[in-house]
C-alpha cells in the first residue's frame, strides 16, 4: 500500500525520530547499566570517544565536511579508554594521571586549539570516570547511576513540557532562546519526583533527601545543556553531530549527564565523608 503524505510526514517528524531512537538506545543503556563491570565501562568508553570527536569538530562550523584530525583523536580517545579501564580496575590515581597527560598530549597535537582541546578532554573525561566510579560502588552502585540517569531524563522531559505549556520569561535567551524559567522549575519538579520515586526502590535510603538533591541535580543538568548550547552557538552549529536521529550527536543527548555525573559523584563523596568506598 502506498504511504500517504500524512503518514510520511508523521514518520519523518523529529518527534517520531526521537521516540524511535529512544526505543533503541534505552534498552541498550539499561542493559549495560544492569550488568555493569566491563560491559558498562565499554559503553561509557564508546560514548566518550564519540563525544570527543564531536567536540573536536565543533570549531570547524556547520559547513565543515573534513574528517577530524585522526592522530589527535586516536591519542585522545586512547587516553580516555585507558583512563576508564584503570578506573574500572580501581586504580583511581592512575586513571586521573592518564587523563591529565592524555589531555596535555591531545592539546599538543592541536596547537591552534589548545584550550579547546584540553577543555574537551576534561569535559568528556571527568564525567566518564565519575560514571564508572558511581556504578562500581559496593553498595547501590547500579541504583545510583539509574537514579542519576532518570533524574536527568526527567529534567529534560519536565523542562520541555512545562516550557511548552506555560511559556513565559526566557531563562538565558542569548544562549538558548527556547528555555524558560517555567521549564527550569518544571524540570526541577519532575526531577525531584523521579529522584524520590527511585529512592523508594531500596528500603533505608533517605528518599526525601534524595528527592531534594535531585532538584539540585536538575539545575546542574540544565547548566550542562546551556554550556553545550553556548559552545554550538559560538560556532554557528545547530547539532554537535548526526549520530542519533531526532537528537543530533552524542553530546546533544548527554550534555546534561556530563555536568550531573561529577556533581553526583562529589555529593556522594561528601555524604561518605570523603571516604572513597
Amino acid at each position: 500500500m502506498a504511504e500517504t503524505p500524512a503518514a510520511a510526514g508523521w514518520l519523518g517528524s523529529a518527534l517520531t525520530k526521537r521516540i524511535l531512537s529512544a526505543l533503541v538506545m534505552l534498552p541498550l543503556a539499561l542493559a549495560a547499566l544492569w550488568f555493569g563491570k566491563w560491559i558498562f565501562a565499554g559503553l561509557v568508553a564508546l560514548a566518550a570517544v564519540l563525544m570527543l570527536r564531536e567536540w573536536q569538530r565543533l570549531p570547524d562550523g556547520p559547513e565543515n565536511q573534513a574528517a577530524p584530525d585522526a592522530k589527535a583523536l586516536a591519542l585522545g580517545g586512547a587516553a580516555l579508554v585507558l583512563a576508564i579501564a584503570l578506573m574500572r580496575l580501581d586504580q583511581r590515581l592512575a586513571s586521573f594521571i592518564v587523563l591529565l597527560f592524555g589531555a596535555l598530549a591531545y592539546l599538543w597535537l592541536q596547537p591552534a586549539r589548545r584550550r579547546w582541546a584540553f577543555g574537551g578532554m576534561v569535559y568528556v573525561g571527568l564525567p566518564s570516570l565519575s560514571l564508572i566510579w558511581l556504578r562500581d560502588q559496593p553498595e547501590h552502585g547500579r541504583l545510583i547511576v539509574f537514579w542519576l540517569l532518570l533524574v536527568v531524563w526527567a529534567t529534560d522531559t519536565g523542562a520541555y513540557a512545562f516550557g511548552r505549556l506555560i511559556g513565559g520569561p526566557k531563562l538565558i535567551p542569548a544562549i538558548s532562546p527556547n528555555k524558560t524559567w517555567a521549564g527550569l522549575l518544571g524540570g526541577m519538579l519532575c526531577a525531584a519526583l523521579a529522584g524520590f520515586g527511585v529512592a523508594q526502590l531500596e528500603p533505608g535510603l533517605p528518599a526525601l533527601l534524595l528527592g531534594l538533591f535531585a532538584a539540585l541535580v536538575a539545575v546542574v543538568s540544565q547548566a550542562g545543556d546551556f554550556f553545550e548550547s553556548g559552545a554550538k552557538r559560538r560556532f554557528g552549529v545547530k547539532d554537535s553531530g548526526a549520530l542519533i536521529p531526532g537528537h543530533g550527536g552524542a553530546l546533544d543527548r548527554l550534555d546534561g549527564v556530563l555536568f550531573a555525573a561529577p556533581f553526583v559523584a562529589f555529593g556522594l563523596l561528601l555524604w561518605n565523608g570523603w571516604g572513597l568506598s
